[in-house]
This record gives structure tokens, C-alpha cells and sequence, in this order.
């Protein structure tokens, strides 16, 4: 027994060994492969830090005949804010607050100053429309309405993909983010649909599945062009445009300037895209029996559900009869989101947990601040003046349609819309009012080209990885198609836009 118990030791023992020799081996494979890597981590990191601080520093010590110091510094902590928004070295909200900070402590701002972008009402309008859109989520009411349109007009391809244009512009209504529509509801709503049609990534994407991925994602962004809560930068949007051209793109002007407009494209868009990539399934009345099968399952409505759609249809109400009452739309949407809490629609540790809601306040109220400032201090017309300076003589007509084209095509560069608007709509605005354009037409189609823009690429907004993961579309046809879309775009909204502007009074 006892020579029995030693052999059972020594065995152990040898094991033992033998697991400690393996991984030590394995430790030594390993070891430059995880140096490797991180050096070349360590290097993209100092890659990007050096992006942001070059400029910036470059910027606050350099001498500029035209800026003072305090317009000099300010300007030099903005650059490196929005280059820090493209690259990322650390996250978005880490940099602005970052940069709020050292504003107050090298003395370029006051702590009031600094810390003004806060009591900006804007901010709690972009953070009621989080909210609001974590309900439509939460509650499935998104996925009932996306539904109910195509359980209605669902019996063709050609109506399939209107029925998903009609899905994207209702809900855009309520949901401020081409993401949270795209990858929350619609996407896996088009992918779903495709596979009952028989129709998946590989040989039979072209059946219908590649036709309403296109028709889903094109209509996706351009439902964040319609509505002044309908994408998440539009509200700062419409700050620069009040702050450096005194426009006013209030939320029912919005709904409105985009209506003549944004139907062509709705209209348009599907059915171009039902040309560029035709579905070989004409006749798609699955798709209706699986959308009538899915609300059956979902049941009658839920009183959540109606609640929620009750106070949602009365906000918007407002919002559009906001020049009859008074009540300014940040209010608005505050009462709708008590609303929703009084009426237990919503908890408040749900609110309260919403970070992306509360991230948003933290990094769009400091960037709001640094743009007011800007332009309250003179740097904008200093800046932009200078460097939109070739446009000089141009006719105003010229210069818009270059300045629009440039804005549009420099989103190639951008994988947000919120980083390209924030980046770039101040200093094209400026440059457009510089070269005599007139304010109101340049603020409302830099606006929504702001949006427009997404559709170029596979990666231009958050939603476009999403709905090209799957593979029902190669990437050289989504460019193709997105170049051609864009051209539709711009055809539409720099032609007849304007016309319906001009009619409305709105510039």
C-alpha cells in the first residue's frame, strides 16, 4: 500500500512537471507574438495621440497675425477636440471632457464659460430622443410598426422595399439614431424576411435579400436627413447654424423644408435600387404571411405599447404646432419623457442606466460650448475667411455647389455622421457665408447632406457595417450603388431643395 501511494505521488508529481515545462514552452511561443502586438498597438496609440497634439500645440504656440492669443488657444484646443473625435485615441466623451477641463485650468475659458454648454437646451433634447428611442426599443413598438407596413404593402419586391422605406421614415420620427433604427430593428428585420423568402448570403442573395438590404440601409440614413431628432447630430446641427448664420432650424421648419425633398428621394430610391440590383423574386407575399404571423405572435397591443404611442404622437404634435403655443421643443420633449415616467412606461433606473444617453449630454454639451465660443469670439469668421479664400469672386452659385459636392464626397474619410458633421459643418457654413451664399440655403443643405453623405460607403455610419456583415452585397456593388445613390441625392436635394426652400421663406 504504502509503495502503491508513493507511485501514485511521483506520478503526480511527474504530471505536475510536465504542465509547468508545456507552459512555460508555450509562454516562450507566445511571448513576441504578444510583444508584437503590442508594440504595434503601442505605436497606432502614439500614431493617433500624435494626430491630435501636433496640430493643437502647433496651434497655441504658433504666432498668428490674425488671432489673438485667447482666440489662438481657443481654437487650438477645438482642433485637437474634433481631430480626437475622428481618430480616437481615447474615447469621444473622455476627450471633450478632457478638453473642457484644460480650458478652465490654462485660463482661455472661465469655469462658467467652460461649463456653459450644459445649460444648453439642446443637450436635453438630444437626451430625451435617447430615451425615447431606448423605449420604442424596449417595448418592441419599433418592430410592431416595421411589421404592420409590411404585413400591409408587402406583396411585391418593388413594395416590400417601400414598405421598409415607410418603416424607416415612422420610426425616425422617434428614434434619433440610424444605428439604433438599422441595428436594432430593421436590419435583423431584412435578414429574417430574406431567409423566409429563401434568400441568404452566397448564391442566393440575389433572389431578394441583396435588393432589401440596399433598399433598407439607403432609406435608413436618409430618414436621418427628415427630422431634426431623427439622427443624433442633427440638433447640434442646427446650434452651429444658429450660432454662425442666425438660422433657426427649429424642429417643425425641419419636418417641413425636408418634406418635398425627402419624398422624391423615398420615392426614388427604392425603385433605382430595384433597377441597379434587381431581385429575381418579384412576388413576395411570404414576406406579408411571415410579417401577419410575427404580429399574431406579438399579440394585441400591449398598454405600454399604447401609452407610449399615445404620448409620442402628442409630442410630435406639439413639436409641429410649436409656433401656434409657444413652448419651446426642448420642454416639449422633457414633458413627454416625464410623461412616460409618471405613467411607468418607463422606470427611472432605466433612464438612469442609459449610459449612451448620458454620454451623449456629457461630450455634445462641451463641444456646443467650444462652437458658441468660437464664433462669439470672432474665430470663425477669422479662420474660415482665410481658408475658403480661393473661393473669392466666384459666383455665390458656384461656390455653394462646389462647397456642398466637397462636403458631401469628403465623407469617403468619416465613419460617422456625427464626427463629419461636427468636424466639418462649422468651417463649410462659414466658408459658404464668406463667398456670399446665402445663410438659410447654405445651413439647410449642409444639414442635410450631413446625412446624405452616410450612403457612399460600407462603413459611414453606424449602421452600414451592420447591414453589410451579413454579405448579401459585395463591396464593390455597395459603393456603386452608393455613388450612383448619392448623385440622385445630390440632384435632388441641391435642385429642388432649394426651389421648395426659397418658396417657404427660408432663405
Amino acid at each position: 500500500m504504502l509503495i502503491e501511494s508513493r507511485g501514485l505521488i511521483l506520478r503526480a508529481l511527474q504530471l505536475s512537471l510536465r504542465k509547468k515545462i508545456a507552459a512555460a514552452a508555450e509562454g516562450k511561443e507566445r511571448s513576441p507574438r504578444s510583444h508584437l502586438v503590442l508594440s504595434r498597438d503601442a505605436k497606432l496609440s502614439a500614431i493617433r495621440w500624435a494626430c491630435v497634439l501636433v496640430p493643437g500645440l502647433a496651434i497655441y504656440f504658433a504666432p498668428i497675425e490674425a488671432l489673438t492669443p485667447n482666440q489662438r488657444h481657443l481654437l487650438a484646443f477645438f482642433t485637437s477636440t474634433i481631430i480626437a473625435l475622428v481618430v480616437r485615441p481615447i474615447p469621444m466623451t473622455v476627450s471633450v471632457l478632457v478638453s473642457m477641463t484644460l480650458l478652465a485650468l490654462t485660463g482661455t475659458l472661465s469655469p462658467a464659460e467652460a461649463l456653459s454648454g450644459f445649460a444648453t437646451p439642446t443637450v436635453w433634447l438630444i437626451f430625451s430622443a435617447f430615451i425615447y428611442a431606448y423605449a420604442v426599443t424596449q417595448t418592441q413598438l419599433g418592430l410592431r410598426i416595421a411589421y404592420f407596413f409590411i404585413s400591409r404593402f408587402g406583396s411585391t419586391s418593388l413594395s416590400l422595399g417601400y414598405s421598409l422605406a415607410l418603416s424607416n421614415l415612422v420610426l425616425a420620427t422617434v428614434v434619433p439614431s440610424d444605428t439604433g433604427r438599422g441595428g436594432g430593428v430593421m436590419a435583423p428585420l431584412v435578414r429574417n424576411i430574406s431567409h423566409v423568402l429563401g434568400s441568404d448570403p452566397g448564391p442566393t442573395a440575389q433572389r431578394i435579400g441583396a435588393y432589401l438590404t440596399l433598399v433598407a440601409f439607403h432609406t435608413n440614413y436618409a430618414a436621418s436627413a427628415m427630422f431634426l431628432t431623427s439622427m443624433v447630430a442633427n440638433p447640434l446641427i442646427a446650434e452651429f447654424a444658429r450660432q454662425i448664420a442666425g438660422v433657426n432650424l427649429s424642429w417643425a421648419h425641419w419636418a417641413l423644408a425636408s418634406s418635398v425633398p425627402g419624398l422624391c428621394t423615398f420615392t426614388l430610391v427604392p425603385w433605382l435600387i430595384h433597377h441597379l440590383c434587381p431581385p429575381q423574386m418579384k412576388e413576395t407575399e411570404h414576406a406579408r404571411a411571415f410579417a401577419r404571423l410575427k404580429l399574431k405572435e406579438m399579440g394585441p397591443m400591449t398598454r405600454t405599447q399604447g401609452t407610449l404611442l399615445f404620448v409620442l404622437t402628442a409630442v410630435i404634435v406639439a413639436w409641429i404646432t410649436q409656433p401656434l403655443h409657444g413652448v419651446s421643443t426642448v420642454v416639449i420633449a422633457l414633458s413627454g419623457l416625464c410623461t412616460l415616467l409618471l405613467l411607468r412606461v418607463l422606470t427611472w433606473e432605466e433612464v438612469a442606466g442609459h449610459t449612451k444617453a448620458w454620454d451623449a449630454v456629457v461630450w455634445f454639451a462641451p463641444l456646443l460650448m467650444m462652437a458658441s465660443q468660437l464664433s462669439e469670439r470672432g474665430v470663425i469668421d477669422v479662420v474660415f475667411g482665410a481658408a475658403f479664400d480661393r473661393l473669392e469672386g466666384w459666383p455665390w452659385a458656384f461656390a455653394f455647389a462646389a462647397l456642398a459636392v466637397s462636403y458631401l464626397y469628403a465623407h469617403y474619410g468619416f465613419a460617422s455622421m456625427t464626427a463629419h458633421a461636427s468636424a466639418l459643418y462649422p468651417g463649410f457654413l462659414g466658408a459658404a457665408l464668406v463667398a456670399g451664399v446665402p445663410g438659410g440655403l447654405a445651413a439647410w443643405a449642409l444639414a442635410f447632406l450631413s446625412s446624405l453623405n452616410a450612403g457612399i460607403t460600407h462603413y459611414g455610419t453606424g449602421s452600414a457595417p451592420i447591414y453589410f456583415a451579413p454579405g448579401y452585397v459585395s463591396q464593390d456593388l455597395w459603393w456603386l450603388v452608393g455613388l450612383i445613390v448619392s448623385i440622385l441625392n445630390l440632384g435632388i436635394w441641391l435642385g429642388i431643395g432649394p426651389i421648395w426652400w426659397e418658396a417657404m421663406g427660408l432663405w
